[in-house]
């Protein structure tokens, strides 16, 4: 039985919405799903399984499903053909057309000028909102939880299970809330406060808990920012991470696509203001984090909570894990970041791929060159952030920096589409995993901000990006 009287968090609301069965000591509680994101990675053997078992899909209306992990970022030829990495990816991307046909899904397919990152056009698309829950085979789909919603990622089975009945079994998290008190510094964002939280509690700090951000300088981020940080939560081990939804957030959404209209807007807009946490409501775990104190950072280890300031040097490891990862890194000890060569440098993902992380990006880059030996990809997160960088001439100031400018899609944040390093390349990038092997065979990853992975990519090192956004302002 729901206790109505008691004060309840974000999180609390949202599970309560959606239970369809409640959980019991023997069994986990049923959630009704209202939207389900599907891409051409986890879905094949999913719906093998339905079609095996002569099922249809239960709500084709309440999925949104697009093309990204392995799509390639180089134009199609003349013939409309697409350089796909291998058969596998091309396999892929052509069974998601036949599922999606056959089951009467609405597919963003390639070509189409709503496709992108699953994690970015739901957003662009309206479809995500505050109240919902959202799943997707994809474990960074917590970004969408920067509008008010619980969304988590799923496994193939899972993704199975949501196509054949629109409702999915699980056991209620714990709640933790995270706290970024004060303002931050000027030249710090979204991706530097995620890297400050998870190198604050660790990697499985979060392991079994349900996050909700929270403090002034969450309130203070953008929308995108609050995605990206919402995206990195899953990185401190956390099952979703959120956000309340608030008037930037109506303001995000209002007038797109799949975002209610007229007096629907109006009604919904009231419910969604009521989804905030009560002021009594209560948290298995707080933690505060001091958002004045966080600088510029990077990732120096194979794990996204090896996180420190860019302008700081590498630590000693302590343990034989830690040991590994530094033999791997090749940082050395005691040794500046700001000495480290750089590679490669990668701008994209879904977690820093939106029109404000390119923005970021062509600040620092602008009027300035990529340092030689220095291959840089820009990769925007959909047809629609590409649209919008050309038209302000953000290409143009990556192109004539000396990066490349690519189609959108994953792209190197996990390399299934063939944009990968080199086995001993350094890459500075933008994604949200330096796990080994993550970017290529042998290839060490760096986690940084735009401004971060742009500042490296001009001087061939690591480098702190805020002189640069200083000199621009100045210049502004």
């Amino acid at each position: 039985m729901t206790d109505i009287s008691r004060p309840k968090s974000l999180f609390d609301k949202l599970w309560e919405r959606h239970i369809v069965v409640p959980e019991t000591d023997e069994s986990p509680a049923v959630l009704y799903i209202d939207l389900h994101l599907v891409h051409e990675v986890t879905s094949p053997q999913a719906f093998a399984v339905l079609n095996q078992r002569g099922l249809k899909v239960r709500r084709p209306d309440r999925i949104v499903a697009t093309m990204d992990h392995s799509t390639p970022t180089l134009p199609a030829n003349e013939n409309g053909e697409y350089p796909y990495a291998n058969e596998q990816a091309k396999n892929q991307v052509e069974t998601l057309i036949k599922n999606a046909a056959d089951h009467d899904i609405e597919l963003f397919n390639m070509g189409d000028p709503r496709r992108g990152i699953v994690h970015v056009i739901g957003p662009e698309l309206g479809a995500t909102q505050p109240g919902k829950t959202i799943v997707c085979g994809d474990s960074h789909t917590s970004t969408h939880g920067a509008f008010g919603a619980l969304a988590f990622g799923i496994g193939t089975t899972e993704v199975g299970h949501v196509l054949a009945t629109q409702c999915i079994l699980q056991r209620k998290p714990k709640s933790m809330r995270i706290t970024f008190e004060g303002s931050l510094p000027s030249g710090v964002g979204a991706k530097d406060m995620a890297l400050a939280f998870i190198a604050q509690i660790g990697a499985d700090g979060g392991q079994g808990y349900a996050v909700e951000f929270a403090g002034e300088a969450v309130r203070d981020l953008s929308m995108e920012g609050r995605m990206t940080l919402c995206n990195m939560s899953i990185e401190g081990g956390a099952r979703s991470g959120m956000v309340a939804p608030d008037e930037k957030t109506f303001e995000f959404l209002k007038g797109r696509d799949f975002a209610p209209k007229g007096a629907d807007w109006d009604a919904a807009v009231e419910d969604w203001k009521s989804l905030a946490t009560d002021e009594e409501a209560s948290f298995d775990r707080e933690v505060v984090v001091d958002a004045s104190k966080i600088r510029p950072m990077i990732t120096y280890g194979v794990s996204p909570d090896a996180a420190g300031a860019v302008d700081g040097t590498t630590p000693e490891p302590k343990t034989e894990p830690q040991l590994h990862a530094s033999e791997y890194m090749k940082f050395g000890a005691g040794r500046p970041f700001s000495e480290v060569e750089v590679n490669r440098v990668f701008i994209g993902s879904c977690t820093n791929s939106r029109i404000s992380d390119l923005r970021e990006a062509a600040m620092v880059m602008r009027g300035r060159k990529v340092s030689d030996g220095v291959i840089a990809l820009v990769v925007p997160g959909s047809e629609a952030v590409k649209r919008a960088a050309e038209a302000e001439n953000l290409h143009k100031i990556f192109i004539e920096a000396g990066a490349e400018w690519r189609e959108p899609g994953c792209s190197m944040c996990l390399g299934m589409n063939g944009d990968q390093g080199q086995p001993g390349d350094l890459v500075v990038s933008t994604s949200n995993r330096n796990f080994i092997g993550r970017q290529g065979k042998g290839v060490r990853t760096v986690l940084a901000s735009p401004a971060t992975a742009a500042a490296s990519a001009i001087e061939g090192r690591i480098a702190d990006p805020r002189s640069y956004l200083s000199d621009q302002k100045e210049s502004a």
